[in-house]
């Protein structure tokens, strides 16, 4: 499953759901945005992935370090039933609210301003847990994967705040490699494309 892409500083062009009920809406990205970007193909290649597992189809999804909410809003047009996305940085979230309103998915969204890597994905007063979450830090915040880096923290985290069944996707550099585990987690598969690398985890026994 191959991800890929060159940095780019004009993404609005380049950045768009491809399938679902929003199938080809072009997103907005802030024109000095460093970044990324996730090529069609690969986003489809990953999709694939996750039809496997049934999902996005009626998931509550956490979208991390998500930045115009190019997974977030591909996952809510393929029929996921609810978005949180997490982004730190005020310009970006900006972008985010015109995305998630150009879709018309604002009530099943949730934008929620903040350092992933402290909150994780965040869950409600009503307990609801994650049933698929995406993780895309800089690569420059992957590069340590011990128990006791950002990542691996982070990770040990969200085995709290998601369901039994509950897949995470971790984006990387593909010369980072992931423990085979960190709490409950446990690596399921990895792949990649050019510099970018994705892997799974998931509790084992599901």
């Amino acid at each position: 499953m191959p991800f890929g892409g060159k940095i780019s500083k004009s993404l609005s062009a380049q950045m768009r759901i491809i399938a679902g009920t929003k199938r080809g809406m072009k997103l907005f990205s802030p024109k000095a945005l460093q970044s990324r970007p996730i090529t069609d193909r690969v986003k489809e290649s990953l999709f694939n992935v996750l039809y496997k597992y049934d999902l996005p189809s009626s998931a509550r999804v956490a979208d991390l370090f998500c930045g115009v909410g190019s997974l977030g809003l591909e996952a809510l047009s393929r029929g996921a039933e609810f978005v949180a996305f997490i982004e730190h940085d005020p310009k970006i979230v900006a972008t985010l609210d015109r995305n998630i309103e150009k879709a018309g998915f604002i009530k099943q969204s949730k934008v929620i301003r903040a350092n992933a890597f402290k909150f994780g994905a965040f869950v409600e007063s009503d307990g609801r847990k994650y049933d698929l979450v995406f993780v895309d830090p800089p690569y420059a915040d992957t590069s340590n994967v011990s128990l006791n880096s950002q990542l691996g923290r982070l990770l040990q985290l969200l085995g709290g705040q998601i369901n039994k069944q509950c897949i995470i996707v971790v984006r990387t550099h593909r010369s980072t490699s992931l423990l085979d585990q960190y709490g409950q987690l446990r690596v399921l598969g990895r792949r990649q494309w050019g510099t970018m690398a994705i892997t799974m985890l998931q509790e084992p026994g599901q």
